[in-house]
């Protein structure tokens, strides 16, 4: 059986993971107290609501308590968000998603339960600023402080040669997960595959260690 989510808030953020999840063949419910918004979202995801999250009572109506998963992504009001996340842990959700702007906030979050907190507008500063540092650098997702994965569009000098000859592993300590061309993607690439210009390496390390990968090939 799927599990079932439900997503509160619908600014850009809450509504792109409701649509996304929907997409994938997922219920999904989306919350929020603004009407327009819950209208807006209604036609692209299986339920919406509209509902004042901060409100125990409000929340227990919704049936909120048959969710799998409850992802927070209320925005500006920080008092809200924290207050939402307090009810839905009290109430046993077995797992609570929640946005945060800024790493205190996120430390609030964590101390008082949520299973996991996520920064996307400082998640997606950094893509950024990998993209600019390199364009050859397509996505950059952090998995902890110390590791990240990166996709790299193949070019230059490693157009051509196979990852035996690159030995990225031995040489840089980075391990290539796979290859993706276009809406192909290669789990286990062999060692003499030659890799192409239309290839994209995705590519997984430490930050320092794929910093230099990226340094040695991408500039």
């Amino acid at each position: 059986m799927k599990k079932q989510y439900a997503v509160i808030g619908m600014g850009r953020f809450g509504s792109s993971v409701a649509e996304s999840l929907t997409r994938l063949g997922f219920e999904v419910l989306a919350v929020d107290d603004n009407a327009a918004r819950v209208q807006a979202i209604s036609e692209s995801v299986t339920h919406a609501i509209q509902a004042d999250s901060t409100d125990e009572d409000a929340l227990k109506a919704i049936g909120i308590r048959n969710f799998d998963v409850v992802v927070v992504a209320i925005g500006q009001d920080i008092q809200a968000s924290i207050m939402t996340t307090l009810i839905l842990k009290e109430m046993q959700i077995p797992t609570v998603i929640v946005k945060a702007q800024n790493d205190l906030q996120g430390k609030v979050l964590h101390k008082i339960g949520a299973d996991k907190v996520i920064f996307p507008e400082r998640d997606m500063g950094k893509r950024v600023a990998h993209h600019l540092m390199s364009p050859n650098i397509l996505d950059y997702i952090e998995l902890s402080d110390d590791y990240s994965i990166a996709e790299i569009q193949v070019s230059g000098a490693l157009v051509g040669q196979s990852l035996r000859q690159l030995d990225i592993r031995a040489r840089y300590r980075c391990n290539v997960m796979a290859i993706k061309q276009g809406n192909k993607m290669n789990i286990a690439p062999g060692a003499d595959d030659k890799l192409t210009g239309k290839d994209i390496m995705v590519v997984v390390g430490q930050n320092s260690d794929l910093a230099l990968f990226e340094r040695a090939y991408t500039e």
